[in-house]
Order: structure tokens, then sequence, then C-alpha cells
């Protein structure tokens, strides 16, 4: 570890448990941290001598579209992992954890790094996000190109190649939005209305955000950027 972090993790004397300490001023040795140190938790300030959370590397297998990879990414011994973390692999490819392999094969959702077997992972860096727009008498699936970080907002027009639409609702993994912004990485499906050349939309009740399942065509496609 080259740069100095700007917290680190230790027990406090106050608080009896490991926790998050802001470095207030401190001299890095190769394996330790020489310094005064701010717990985050309980406001504790201390000087001492802090061990440096060693590194160590983890098999990662990459699903990306319908092919997998093995490769590699680096995690420290303090770290604790959980599915649906993101992180960059060396190459700048953005991915997010899917599960959590175990040294006896077991899967979990969220573990200290020190017991990981392997992460398996999807690629992340372009996300399909699921579009449901209606006219006066039917539902159409569509698809739009999104990156995670990328939001929507209830009342946003949205632009395909068969009509213009306006958001009228956008589910998450938590919960119904009928007014906000979510990003694309939260979102489970767009509600959308049709919106006609005179400016009207669509109407819609609360029949339309049932989750039901539809095929998406793979021509009926967004991209963000347009």
């Amino acid at each position: 570890m080259s740069e100095m972090p700007d917290t680190i993790y230790n027990e406090c004397p106050d608080c009896g448990d490991v926790t998050e300490h802001k470095i207030l001023k401190a001299k890095m040795g190769n394996f330790n941290v020489n310094g005064t140190f701010q717990c985050k938790e309980c406001g504790r300030v201390f000087s001492g001598v802090i061990r440096l959370p060693k590194e160590f590397e983890v098999k990662v297998l990459l699903s990306d579209g319908d092919l997998t990879e093995t490769t590699q990414t680096m995690l420290r011994e303090d770290e604790i992992v959980a599915v649906g973390d993101e992180f960059d692999l060396d190459d700048g490819r953005h991915v997010q954890i899917t599960y959590i392999e175990l040294p006896d094969g077991s899967r979990k959702k969220k573990v200290p790094a020190t017991e990981v077997k392997a992460l398996w992972v999807k690629a992340f860096g372009v996300l399909m996000v699921k579009v449901s727009v209606n006219d006066y008498k039917k539902t159409y699936p569509m698809l739009c190109e999104a990156e995670p970080d990328d939001e929507f907002t209830v009342g946003m027009f949205m632009h395909f190649d068969l009509w213009d639409c306006v958001i009228h609702a956008i589910k998450t993994k938590d919960r119904l939005l009928r007014k906000g912004t979510a990003e694309a990485r939260d979102i489970v499906r767009i509600y959308a209305k049709i919106r006609h050349r005179d400016g009207t939309t669509a109407p819609m009740d609360d029949s339309e955000f049932d989750d039901e399942q539809f095929e998406f065509a793979d021509d009926a496609v967004m991209d963000f950027e347009e």
C-alpha cells in the first residue's frame, strides 16, 4: 500500500469493536501506520500504531452475455464483500458481484474478504433497462441502454424509433416511484405513456404496474445518449 488511506479499520478502545477510524496525522511504514486516529463511531481520539491490512488475490468468474471468462482481483483482509457490490477490474471493466463462493463450495450474500474463494460477477458497464410503454389499448415492452449511474426521472421524455413517451412511474428494487429520480442500477422497470402529437398521453391506472413478465425484442432498444 503506497498511499496513505483516509480511514482505516481498527479496534476502538472505547467501542470494543472494529470500527472505521479517520487518520488525523500519521506516518506510514511498510506494514503499519503510526499516528493519531479518531473513531468515526464514538469520536475517541488516540495515538498508536495500526497494522495495515494485507492484500491478496482472488479468482473472478466474469459473465458478459453468453461468454464467461476467468480473471483475478485484489481484496484487502479487512474488507466485507457482498452480493451487489460493484468494482472495476484491472482492465477498467466495471462489474457487479452476483454471488460469492466459499472454500466449501457454499454461497453467501455477505462475508469477510478472507472467507472468499471466488467471486462470480457480471459485466455492469452498460445496462438494458426494461421500459413498459402504454398507449390507450396495449403495453409494449421496450429496452433502454444506460450506464449504471444514468438517472431517470418521473416526467422525463424518452424517444424511441416508433414513438415518443413520458415516464409515468419507476419501479425500483425497493418501491414504486410516482415522482422523483432513480439510477439505472436500481431500476427494475420504467412505466411510460405514449405522447401524441397533440401533447396528450395515454391514460394509465394502477393495473399497469403489475409485475407481469414481458418478452423484450432485441430491436426494441433506445440509446440513452440519443
